[in-house]
């Protein structure tokens, strides 16, 4: 008696004597290694199996087709910069003031502070 193929697994594992079932499995793999090598929070891959039966005098030949797409590891994130004065900055231009050097005891806070200056301000006598 003929063996009979009650499922649709059986007979992808049957197909091109167990190769096509191969290739399934290595289309997997490179999704999920491509998933997990995206530079995004979120990826998306998609692997597409295409059966074709055709019929002719009581034979049916099934030819089976794999398909996928694979997010690109090559993508980079965007980066935000503003223009300030024809030039690109990484401060947002509303916010460059907020940190500007303010002016502390009468002086710029730019680090001109010299050694007689700090005696003066906790008073302390200069040599």
């Amino acid at each position: 008696m003929s063996r009979v193929l009650r499922t649709f697994r059986e007979m992808l594992g049957l197909m091109s004597r167990g190769d096509f079932s191969h290739h399934l499995d290595e289309k997997l793999t490179e999704a999920i290694a491509a998933l997990e090598n995206c530079p995004a929070d979120k990826c998306k891959a998609e692997i597409t199996v295409k059966i074709t039966l055709d019929y002719e005098l009581g034979r049916i030949d099934v030819k089976g087709e794999a398909k996928s797409k694979l997010p690109e590891t090559a993508k980079f994130m965007k980066t935000p910069f503003w223009a300030v004065d024809g030039l690109l900055s990484v401060e947002h231009p509303s916010q460059i003031d907020m940190f500007a050097t303010r002016a502390v005891g009468g002086r710029a806070a730019s680090g001109d502070i010299d050694d007689d200056d700090v005696h003066a301000e906790f008073g302390a006598e200069t040599a």
